[in-house]
């Protein structure tokens, strides 16, 4: 079992996109006890415009610069590279994390539907990121391609299975390059072709070096759960550890096994950054509950 400051090492944080991470809620977050935070990076039309994205980069530097907080920066997500636009948008969002501090970019990667003409986008994705992870590479900055799963019910795009991600990772075969293991997409994934978590994730554990955590429902087959602070069809949920049905016991081991930093990803409305911390603590460890968290108010 890792002690509290090794997990606390490696646990962080997100700041909800389009929050502002002020220096009081970077400071909150790090006295919480964790060590990374999870920057949200501004629009892409930001990103493209090279004075306004240094400035916003260094005003958001200058308020983790207050804190001891180690940074990734999740990238806006319906950027996917192949695309001119799109690879302007990246390419800012790798400028904005070397200025700001941030060591990580989180992309999503292959969310594309199989089908006609997917193959020529995968190519375009493929030859446009590895331009990309050269940029990367120079700036001393990792791409960390994230996993996904559907918001709800409905079909899932290439990149549902991590498999299909970490391929990609490896053509590219940049040290700039590895993956987002989300957890709780991959746990989404796993309700919704009926197999357990730890096939979802262990084949991809190689490449991680960022992780995103958070719990939801799996795939909701049946509806069991009333709790009415809850999307009653959303699979996505983005819970507090423990919120949901997800088996942290079994995948908990191989998390703790690895390097890179654990970003609970939860969506607001959400408990305080200290009763997350302590969620997220119980969960990785396997210890038991011995309280439920308070449910967020709605809003």
């Amino acid at each position: 079992m890792p002690s509290a400051q090794t997990l606390a090492a490696r646990l962080g944080l997100s700041v909800p996109y389009e929050w502002w991470p002020t220096q009081p809620m970077l400071k909150e977050i790090e006295a919480s006890g964790f060590g990374w935070v999870q920057l949200p990076s501004p629009p892409a039309a930001v990103l493209a415009d090279p004075r306004s994205c240094i400035r916003h980069a260094r005003a958001a530097g200058s308020a983790l610069a207050a804190t001891h907080l180690r940074a990734v920066l999740h990238a806006p997500g319906h950027l996917l590279a192949g695309e001119p636009s799109a690879d302007r948008g990246i390419e800012g969002a790798i400028s904005y994390a070397a200025e700001c501090g941030a060591e990580a970019v989180v992309l999503h990667a292959r969310a594309l539907f199989d089908g006609p003409g997917a193959e020529d986008r995968m190519l375009a994705e493929t030859r446009s990121l590895a331009v990309l992870a050269k940029t990367a590479e120079r700036v001393g900055v990792t791409l960390a391609l994230e996993n996904l799963a559907p918001v709800f019910p409905g079909p899932e795009t290439i990149s549902a299975n991590p498999l299909a991600v970490r391929t990609l990772a490896r053509r590219i075969s940049s040290p700039a390059v590895g993956l987002c293991v989300d957890v709780g997409h991959a746990n989404v994934i796993a309700g919704l072709r009926r197999t357990s978590l730890t096939r979802m994730v262990e084949p991809v554990l190689d490449m991680a070096v960022v992780f995103h955590l958070h719990d939801n429902l799996g795939a909701r087959w049946h509806a069991t759960d009333d709790r009415p602070e809850l999307d009653p069809l959303r699979i996505d949920l983005h819970l507090a550890p423990g919120r949901g049905t997800l088996n942290w016991p079994e995948v908990a081991p191989s998390l703790l096994a690895q390097d890179g930093p654990m970003i609970l990803e939860i969506h607001p409305p959400r408990a305080a950054p200290g009763e997350l911390a302590e969620a997220a603590r119980r969960a990785l460890t396997a210890e038991p509950r011995t309280a439920e968290l308070p449910a967020p108010l709605a809003g």
